[in-house]
């Protein structure tokens, strides 16, 4: 095969791995008896396989946020491991963050991801805009406030048309949620992803613990 061949050959895709429950929920979801998200939250059940939410919000989404390698110092010598920061969503009201570490940088996003399908939560979406109130799910429904470390997150419900008044990574955050419009405030070190995705994520979850 030539070089240029080589170059324009379309990467290999690795086959998915059929999902196999090894809970009673999953079991559950498998067969069908359970067919919604909305179900195993209202019923307070704990989701322990990634496979449950691939399967119940089949047009999930993920995106590595952050990567980076952490270094120790031992009697050994230098101890060195890779770190990735994942969101996984939706963009229908479901939000997940997830952190993986591993020696192989592959192995830590994976980790990442599968802790971010576990941590997937529900986000209330709606339209708090006084210049707007179409009733539309394309924002949040009132002022929301987050905090992550030294990291603070605020949403202000935004008018349709205005899009996402947010910096890079915030407001891939806020799509992967769903949100369409809002504009956002922020304060601390916004650098510093792992205390950012958190005050994200906590300021999601005020719009179910304050409406």
């Amino acid at each position: 095969m030539s070089r240029t061949e080589q170059r324009t050959r379309p990467p290999r895709r690795e086959p998915e791995q059929v999902w196999t429950p090894r809970t009673k929920l999953g079991t559950l979801v498998a067969t069908e008896k359970i067919t919604s998200m909305k179900e195993i939250y209202e019923n307070g059940y704990r989701i322990q396989e990634a496979g449950i939410i691939k399967k119940l919000l089949p047009g999930i989404k993920t995106e590595v946020i952050d990567v980076g390698i952490v270094q120790k110092q031992t009697t050994n010598g230098e101890y060195t491991r890779f770190k990735a920061l994942v969101a996984a969503g939706d963009e229908n009201g479901w939000l997940g963050i997830g952190q993986g570490k591993s020696k192989q940088m592959r192995i830590a996003i994976e980790k990442a991801t599968n802790q971010a399908y576990l941590n997937v939560s529900p986000v209330k979406l709606g339209c708090g805009s006084w210049e707007c109130r179409c009733e539309q799910p394309h924002s949040v429904p009132f002022k929301i406030r987050g905090r992550g470390g030294s990291v603070t997150v605020e949403v202000i419900p935004g008018p349709r048309g205005l899009g996402l008044v947010a910096g890079g990574n915030i407001r891939n955050l806020l799509k992967l949620a769903g949100l369409k419009d809002a504009w956002t405030k922020s304060t601390g070190s916004t650098n510093t992803m792992t205390s950012t995705s958190r005050a994200v994520l906590d300021c999601l979850r005020q719009t179910f613990s304050q409406g």
